[in-house]
């Protein structure tokens, strides 16, 4: 599908950076630009704006001033804004549904491990079925300079990683970025191997050569596609979050890839998207497998 590019805005430094780097790539792609605000109605706000009315006016007027902004610094982009009164993390799940992308703040680095998105992010992240870009306040478009690389992870099967090769590829095109894709390896536990997957490893000549042609096999399909695409294997053993943030100051964004896992406290978004999500100092690209 191709839609807009959506941001979620809700006045804080963060969601202000995130709208800046969704117009940039709107641009980038000749997508337009739909900014969404979730707001629920304060009985207990001061006393000017203590009503209904005064508060819708109210948020209305912050979204206009930052999409004023945007428009200033993109004269083409075509912007269309929507004030939604409801729950945060509803809204923004049912904005994205038929949105190219979702791009959303982040607050940086938290002080306790594993409430970096908060309870509003991980949640949209794991519900919406499109990709969602975190961004945190003070990215620059600096960052987004020649020699900076858009780093995604690959695993398993040339289809489980499908989707995140995708968009990692799309976004280099628009950019005239290299592409690092990045394939973390482990040994295995000696019960885990077969006697199908020994014959395949003794084939390939070993574990690492079987790993970087599981990886060239599952870039061939966007090299083909997308010939322009510079493309850097990298293949490295080690746990997939550490090797990704070991290439993550090299990038001008990070792409990984997710399934939503659902426990009895809500919805998990995976260990690997979570690290780099708490760590990376870039832009980062959640992509939901197929």
């Amino acid at each position: 599908m191709t839609g807009p590019i959506t941001a979620g805005v809700d006045g804080t430094d963060e969601s202000l950076a995130a709208l800046a780097w969704a117009a940039r790539e709107a641009v980038r792609r000749d997508l337009g630009l739909r900014v969404v605000h979730a707001w629920r109605f304060q009985p207990d706000a001061a006393a000017d704006v203590a009503d209904r009315q005064a508060q819708e006016g109210w948020v209305r007027d912050a979204v206009e001033r930052a999409v004023a902004t945007v428009a200033e610094r993109h004269p083409g982009l075509a912007v269309t804004t929507d004030v939604v009164e409801g729950r945060p993390a509803e809204t923004l799940a049912g904005a994205a549904a038929d949105a190219e992308m979702l791009v959303l703040g982040s607050r940086g680095h938290a002080a306790v491990v594993g409430f970096l998105l908060g309870s509003v992010g991980q949640q949209v992240i794991a519900e919406t079925a499109r990709p969602v870009v975190l961004v945190r306040a003070g990215d620059k478009a600096s960052s987004e300079v020649a020699g900076h690389e858009i780093v995604v992870g690959q695993q398993g099967e040339p289809q489980d990683s499908a989707p995140a090769l995708r968009f990692a590829f799309e976004t280099a095109a628009a950019r005239g970025a290299t592409v690092r894709a990045v394939r973390a390896w482990t040994l295995p536990p000696v019960f885990a191997y077969s006697p199908a997957s020994l014959k395949l490893l003794d084939d390939a000549g070993g574990l690492e050569p079987y790993e970087k042609k599981a990886l060239a096999d599952a870039l061939r399909p966007w090299r083909e596609r997308f010939p322009q695409v510079h493309v850097v294997e990298h293949v490295e053993m080690g746990s997939a979050g550490q090797v990704l943030l070991s290439v993550a100051g090299r990038a001008q964004l990070m792409v990984v890839g997710r399934r939503a896992h659902r426990t009895a406290v809500g919805a998990r978004i995976g260990s690997v998207a979570h690290g780099v999500l708490h760590h990376a100092d870039c832009p980062v690209a959640v992509v939901p497998h197929d």
